[in-house]
């Protein structure tokens, strides 16, 4: 039987995790409990955030543990969806706004033809 692409997480890839670097996965789970911390933004949107920044960034661990975090924050699908769509434009976007370079390049090319 294949492996699966990403493996399931289990207690011994985290016991593996603390061992090869206890430190910085203690500061790293210090960190995210600070920025996950109720703040200027509530718990929500702060889960909310994040399950759109995990869509952008492709993590599958991150989408399945901050909609669970999302919707124990008290969001709803809908909201949840919502935020996925956020993202989805915000990466459509950054395609069509970086297009300028594709185009700068091509007068570019089309100036040193001439030359």
């Amino acid at each position: 039987m294949d492996s699966p692409m990403y493996p399931h997480p289990t207690p011994e890839l985290a016991r593996r995790r603390a061992e090869l670097a206890p430190e910085a996965l203690s500061a790293f789970k210090a960190f995210s409990k600070a920025v996950f911390a109720p703040g200027a933004l509530d718990a929500k949107t702060k889960q909310l955030i994040a399950v759109a920044v995990a869509h952008v960034t492709q993590c599958p661990y991150c989408i399945k543990g901050h909609t669970e975090g999302a919707s124990r924050a008290g969001a709803s699908g809908a909201e949840i969806m919502e935020a996925i769509w956020v993202a989805a434009e915000m990466r459509a976007g950054g395609a069509y706004a970086h297009s300028a370079l594709a185009l700068q390049t091509l007068d570019e090319l089309a100036e040193r033809k001439k030359a």
